[in-house]
């Protein structure tokens, strides 16, 4: 007899249960909106994830360090052999302007920036043109430097 009320009660519990609603807040909205799914937007009090790379040309503009832009396409210079100096800019930050091989688009060039295939390093710009300073392994197996001096062309 025990067994038996033991045994009526889970099946009271279990088919209770079973006519209990899956989730109640699936049907919540359904009278009152005619979004098909509001838990799945995102949280509008933040900001949208942006998945941008700093490579890519957006506004007309590229980053060129933290917190400098310029509209100059960047250009690289292919052999130190083929430029041509146009210009020379003077004063706190110095600029050089490039042609590359005397034709193309103008490069502008600043102190410390490497140049060609082979790393050469654009060691300082002068009145008169630039100073390039070249790494190179001899015959001996020593390092050298070779200082390399290109005056403004005419």
């Amino acid at each position: 007899m025990g067994n038996m009320i033991v045994l009526i009660i889970l099946l009271g519990i279990s088919i209770g249960a079973i006519a209990a609603p899956v989730d109640p807040l699936s049907n919540f909205f359904r009278d009152k909106t005619k979004i098909e799914k509001p838990f799945e937007l995102r949280d509008p009090f933040k900001p949208p994830q942006m998945k941008t790379d700093k490579s890519q040309n957006k506004g007309g503009f590229y980053v060129s360090g933290k917190g400098q832009y310029s509209n100059v396409q960047l250009a690289t210079v292919t052999s130190i052999e083929s430029i041509k100096i146009v210009g020379v800019l003077i004063g706190r930050e110095r600029r050089a302007m490039v042609k590359n091989g005397g034709s193309g688009p103008i490069i502008i060039l600043k102190e410390g920036m490497k140049i060609g295939e082979d790393g050469a390093e654009l060691k300082a710009i002068l009145p008169g043109g630039i100073i390039i300073v070249e790494k190179i392994v001899n015959i001996y197996g020593q390092e050298e430097y070779l200082e390399t001096v290109i005056p403004i062309s005419k």
